[in-house]
């Protein structure tokens, strides 16, 4: 298939005006200039004509397709059987998909239903974006989440743990390094739940995989100890303690050293957060991301999407959070493309328009580079190249 238009976004903030965009299967074969793909694409190659932004699809890397985003989402989890759970976790998968997401890093389920669900997406079966998954993520006994089945003490039964996720097809290790508020009777956000030898063991065995690792932490302390483990990405980091916040420029540093990517997993309602944290604690927490920001740590977009009030087209919303910390439109926009496809391990097939790379393309009406909230003009996704236009059946 042959795309032109308008613009193509082919790099960091750069347009190609009057381009196109040679698809064949799933890949991307030629990006160019409108008139010269078109000479290469010949006569009978479909075409999909369009005068405005073609871009990388979105990328959410915080997400939980087995929450329902409710007010409850644990208690309707519970409530669940796997096969009600599985089809109610379809509907959400499409839903990102026409909210012009095209990847997700789904960061802990039950019963590896995220992991079933990314193999139907893959074959075809349903539609959906590329699913990395973790699987169950590994906690404490009664620690964050421990109602997914991930519940482990000492070093032997966490490489067991990951040996099973990854046994499973898994892309990703999930360590709940600190609790958190989903759990009502777990470990509170601040607290640490692993000694340094278990993070170690299970950084090490993930590792040997060639398996990124996801630390849940939002306590200083968790932190800290998860950078000296060796994770790849930092969820939240939010840098809680028993009586505040307490941003450490030291271990900041060694995040940017270690090239440790961090997803804040902002909420699309962001704004409500003064509301539950009070204004002066929100506007500190605000202020640790901009701190992060401008030191250098490498930031990747995502929303937790499941958690309450967190629901899955709610990617672009969470983005304008960036905006409101005075990011350039095309920092944002590369959070959540090329930056979130590095951080995954994709760098390399998604995330960017370029030849060789999977034909997973976001179409939208307007300028994003200029209007952050083009993105939500969505006209038109392309999936492995498979085409899907979210408002065709309501024009």
């Amino acid at each position: 298939m042959l795309i032109t238009g308008g613009r193509v976004l082919v790099g960091s903030g750069a347009y190609l005006e009057d381009g196109a965009v040679l698809i064949e299967g799933d890949s991307i074969t030629a990006v160019g200039p409108r008139k010269e793909i078109e000479q290469q694409a010949g006569v009978n190659v479909p075409r999909f004509a369009f005068d405005g932004t073609v871009m990388p699809g979105l990328i959410d890397a915080h997400v939980h397709l087995a929450f329902d985003g409710g007010p409850d989402p644990v208690a309707t989890l519970q409530n669940s059987t796997d096969e009600v759970l599985f089809e109610d976790m379809r509907r959400r998968a499409e839903q990102l998909l026409h909210s012009g997401v095209t990847t997700v890093r789904d960061l802990g389920d039950r019963g590896g239903l995220a992991l079933r669900l990314a193999a139907e997406i893959s074959d075809r079966r349903t539609p959906g974006p590329r699913i990395v998954s973790a699987g169950t993520p590994a906690t404490t006994v009664g620690g964050h989440c421990h109602f997914l089945g991930g519940e482990v003490s000492g070093e032997a039964e966490i490489r067991n743990l990951v040996r099973r996720n990854l046994a499973a097809g898994a892309g990703v290790i999930k360590a709940m390094v600190t609790g958190g508020g989903l759990t009502k009777d777990g470990p509170k956000s601040h607290q640490s739940q692993f000694t340094a030898g278990e993070l170690a063991a299970l950084v090490d065995e993930a590792h040997k995989a060639g398996v990124p690792v996801a630390a849940h932490a939002h306590g200083a302390d968790g932190i800290a100890a998860a950078v000296e483990a060796g994770v790849d990405t930092i969820e939240h980091c939010t840098w809680m303690t028993s009586d505040g916040l307490d941003f450490r420029p030291d271990v900041v540093q060694k995040i940017i050293t270690q090239g440790i990517a961090v997803c804040p997993a902002v909420s699309p309602h962001w704004q409500m957060l003064p509301r539950f944290f009070g204004e002066e604690r929100a506007a500190a927490m605000f202020d640790l991301v901009r701190r992060m920001a401008d030191a250098g740590v490498r930031l990747m977009a995502g929303t937790d999407a499941g958690v309450q009030r967190a629901g899955f087209d709610g990617l672009v919303p969470a983005l304008s959070f960036y905006s409101y910390l005075g990011l350039p439109n095309a920092s944002i926009i590369d959070m959540a493309t090329s930056d979130a496809a590095t951080a995954l391990g994709l760098g390399s097939v998604t995330g960017r328009i370029a030849p060789g790379y999977r034909a997973d393309l976001l179409l939208v009406d307007g300028d994003p580079l200029a209007e952050l909230d083009a993105l939500k003009d969505v006209r038109a996704v392309f999936a492995s190249g498979l085409r899907y236009e979210p408002n065709a059946a309501a024009e």
